[in-house]
């Protein structure tokens, strides 16, 4: 059985929730996880761990400057372990060139290539947003040609099926306990 830590950095929610459904698949598939939010948790890997998955939102075309640290003091762990990186922005959403623009420059900043990169579609949350906030992402959505404008609710764009594909592509490289045979 393996032990998978998942640290991640979530400004509006969405990839926390990403983070922590693939928490749940790990378990589901006989291992260990533990999503840690790193606005909490700190900059700290915790050893006893057998891999990691990083992840990341990406806003105003950067990823969390937190998340950066983390990767950048916890290089070598990282590169010592099966690690993945999950990008989750809205360009994922039918932009992949900045989607992957995106990685490259986090990379970059970094000094971290994982072997594993999931880039998955956020979501554009206009009821969390204060107004301003809202109006702009309006403004930009409408300028990428979208028709999601309702700003009375809500777009979820991550594709579950990718992130769980994602997920046992990952896994497939540790064993799963046997299973229990019932009385």
């Amino acid at each position: 059985m393996a032990k998978i830590y998942l640290p991640y950095g979530s400004v509006e929610g969405q990839t926390a929730q990403i983070a922590e459904y693939i928490a749940e698949l790990i378990r589901a598939h006989g291992h260990q996880a533990e999503a840690a939010d790193l606005k909490r948790s700190g900059d700290t890997f915790p050893g006893g761990y057998d891999g990691v998955i990083v992840a990341a939102s990406v806003h105003m075309g950067k990823h969390e400057k937190f998340v950066a640290d983390f990767v950048r003091k916890n290089r070598g762990e990282l590169e010592r372990l099966p690690s993945a990186l999950i990008s989750v922005s809205l360009a994922a959403h039918g932009d992949e060139q900045s989607a992957e623009s995106y990685v490259e420059k986090f990379e970059e900043e970094t000094g971290w290539h994982p072997a594993h990169v999931g880039m998955f579609a956020g979501a554009l949350l206009y009821t969390h947003y204060n107004f301003i906030t809202r109006q702009l992402m309006k403004k930009i959505t409408k300028d990428k040609g979208s028709p999601d404008l309702d700003t009375g609710r809500d777009y979820v764009y991550t594709e579950w099926d990718g992130v769980r594909r994602f997920t046992e592509d990952f896994l497939a490289g540790f064993t799963a306990p046997p299973r229990q045979a019932q009385a």
